[in-house]
Parts: structure tokens; sequence; C-alpha cells
């Protein structure tokens, strides 16, 4: 009877608690799983900050929120994504190129923020307005700016002065230089290693040298891909590799950190999170940094970066605070360390980012670095003016041809959008 009474009393003490707690709002909140499909470099300490800092701190501060990380190549992410758009088995949250954002937004998959999320306006405010322009579609934004990068010239300076040339500060010294690096006795050297021929590789060249993609209002890339300017500076590559001065994106090429930090590769266009790949794999090793060089359009390089996005599939209170947590001062600087220059102003400021001498010339050149083109059918878009430089630059059609027919391809693609 005593053992009775006992139990009633525990049971009654407990519904108390409980209703006490829902009473103050001090309720225990249902633990949530979200997924968080993302590309962090594998072989810098991009993926480790991820998974042993950030994740576990967030899970402190949220403890009914659990992360599942999810790491793809960043080429693979893109095609899962559009693959688990027709199926609905998306993310809660994924880290999209800047460039994927106007096709996932076409494809209505994304939440847009800044009319569910109350307070969005809060959150962007601290965030570079640049790079928030690039989750913005037709007036909605369709993500928060996660991190911004571009490329600046990566030179070897002991083949530098080995063979006694100096650092290229225009396109016509660039191409100069690469030559005289090039050999072909002895172990094999290129003057240029460029891993692929997409917008990404090839626009630099194109604005630098005046050339334009599309019009400025991308609705049309007759006239404007196949001009003069870019007959030249494509042609000027494809001789490039003629010479035996430019390698890279052709099939069994040395991977472009090892060759360009075993004197293999004189010259490279990267980015900052190179500066961190080195130091994994070739820790002594000093890489050397200059601008990109400047041609009739100026020293103009390619804006990248990403934004994290929200599918409408996801759990969004939970998904709302990853994003914001991942875009806070906290993460940013974190991720600062990796080489992953941050957009949130606060973070921008910090010892973290100021002391380092390797994210300077990168801040630098954003001021001048451009988008691709922000229209919904750029990843096909991207193929064309890829599959166009491939035939040009291998000598397998005339230049001129191959950017003709892209253009009227691409003029297709662009009235789609």
């Amino acid at each position: 009877m005593l053992k009775k009474a006992f139990v009633v009393k525990v049971v009654w003490l407990g519904l108390l608690v409980v209703a006490l707690g829902a009473a103050f709002g001090v309720a225990a909140k249902e633990q949530v799983t979200i997924s968080f499909w993302h590309h962090y470099n594998a072989q810098s300490p991009e993926n480790e900050i991820l998974t042993k800092v950030l994740i576990p701190s967030f899970e402190k501060q949220y403890p009914h929120i659990k992360v599942k990380a999810v790491p793809h190549e960043w080429d693979q992410l893109h095609k899962k994504i559009l693959v688990s758009t027709s199926s609905n088995q998306l993310p809660d949250v994924a880290r999209a190129d800047i460039a994927w954002v106007p096709e996932f937004q076409k494809l209505n998959i994304l939440v847009p923020l800044n009319k569910e999320m109350a307070d969005f306006q809060t959150v962007a405010q601290d965030l570079l307005d640049g790079p928030m322009a690039t989750a913005r579609v037709k007036g909605d934004y369709y993500g928060l700016a996660l991190n911004t990068n571009t490329k600046i010239l990566f030179y070897n300076k002991s083949l530098f002065d080995s063979a006694g040339v100096s650092v290229p500060k225009t396109l016509d010294e660039f191409f100069a230089v690469a030559r005289k690096l090039s050999k072909r006795t002895g172990r094999p050297v290129w003057g240029y290693a460029e891993p692929a021929l997409a917008g990404w590789n090839i626009c630099p060249f194109i604005w630098s040298n005046g050339g334009e993609i599309t019009d400025p209002e991308y609705k049309v890339a007759s006239g404007y891909l196949n001009s003069a300017q870019n007959v030249e500076i494509i042609q000027k590559l494809a001789d490039l590799y003629r010479d035996g001065a430019m390698t890279g994106f052709t099939q069994g090429a040395i991977p472009l950190t090892d060759g360009y930090a075993q004197g293999r590769y004189g010259m490279i266009l990267e980015g900052p999170w190179k500066f961190a790949e080195l130091e994994v794999s070739y820790p002594q090793f000093e890489p050397a940094t200059a601008p990109m060089p400047a041609g009739a359009g100026g020293s103009v390089q390619v804006l990248g970066g990403e934004d994290i996005v929200m599918f409408k599939t996801a759990q969004k209170e939970a998904a709302w605070a990853f994003m914001k947590f991942m875009t806070g001062e906290f993460a940013q600087v974190e991720m600062a360390k990796a080489g992953q220059i941050p957009v949130n102003k606060k973070a921008l400021e910090s010892s973290v980012v100021r002391n380092n001498k390797n994210l300077l010339p990168f801040l630098e050149a954003i001021k001048t670095a451009r988008p691709r083109p922000p229209v919904s059918t750029w990843p096909e878009i991207d193929k064309e003016l890829t599959y166009a430089v491939t035939l040009s630059i291998l000598g397998e059609k005339p230049v001129q041809e191959c950017l003709d027919e892209a253009a009227q391809k691409i003029d297709l693609l662009l009235a789609r959008q």
C-alpha cells in the first residue's frame, strides 16, 4: 500500500513539473535531425572544421537539433540535388554554388527567406551586400551568403628565377612568360596549368581581354560571345596549348596542387583554398602570388562563393537556426582559418582575417571580380561554352566557328530563362 502511494506521488509530481514547464514556456523541445549537403574540400581543413568544431558547437547551443552533414564533390552535389528534386528526397539545407541559385529557384524548390523568416532582414544586414545579391532572384532572397572568393595568379618562384623571368602584369606578358617557363627536355615543365575550360576558368581571360559572354541584360550571346576580343584570347590560349606551354585540363595531367608545388607548373590561377591545400600536402613549399594579368578590360577575375539555401521540404525552424549559425561571426571566423573568405561583417574585422596575409590579395581582387551570368540556364550555357572552348583549344575546329555555333545555342538557352 505504501509503495502504491509512493508511485502515485511520483507520477503526480511529474505531471506538476510538466504543467509548470508548459506554463512558463520551458517545455522540452522535440528532437529534430536536419541534413546538410555540402562540398567542403576534404583536402583542406574545411571539412574537419565543419564536423569537429562547428556542428558540435551548434548542437551544444541547440541540444534539440542534430545535424547530419553529407559531403559531396562539387559537381556531384549539383547533380544530386537535381536528381533528388524529382524524388522529393532533398536535404533541409545545402551549401550551393552561387551560380546554381537561379536554376534552383526556377525549379521552385527553395524557400524565399525574406518572405518566410521573420528576422531575415536582421540577419541579412550583418552580411556583405555584394555576396548577398547572389542569393536574390526576381526580387526575393533564396539563400544567405555563406562565403565569397575569387582567384589570383599563383606562380612558382623557383621556376621563375631559373628562367630569369618577371611576374607578368599584362596578358601579353603572361603568354610570353608561360612559353619561357616551358621545357620538354628532362623533366617536362609547363608554363601554365588550367584544370578545366568552363566559365569559371575562361571568363577571367575573356573579361580581362575586354570581351563578354552576353549582353548586359543577359538576353543574347550572339555578337558578344563570338566577338573579335573573344576569338583573339581563345586563339592565344589555343596557341599556348599547341606550343606545349599549357596543360592541366586533359586526361592524365598532373593534379594542379602537385604540379605547382613540384615545379612542373609555372603558373596557375586559384583561390584562397590553395594555401590550405598546400600547407597540408607540401608544408615546406612557399607559394608566391600576384594579381590576374591585365588586358584591355583590366584585371578581372571571376567572383565565386557559396550561398546556404533551404529547401521547401525542410524542417524550417531548425534549418533556419543552422543557417544563421553558419553565417554568424563564430562560424565565419573558424572557416576563415581554412581560407574561406567571410561574408559576415564582424568576422571580416576579426584578427584572424586581418592578420591573414594570404587572404589580403583576394580581398583586393574581389573589388574588380565579376559573377558569371546569373541566369537559371547557366549550367547548360556553361556546358556549351566549355565544349566550344575545348574544341578551340585542342585545335579541332577554328575558334570563330566554335564560338559562332555556341553563341547561337546559348541564345536559345537565354530565351528559356
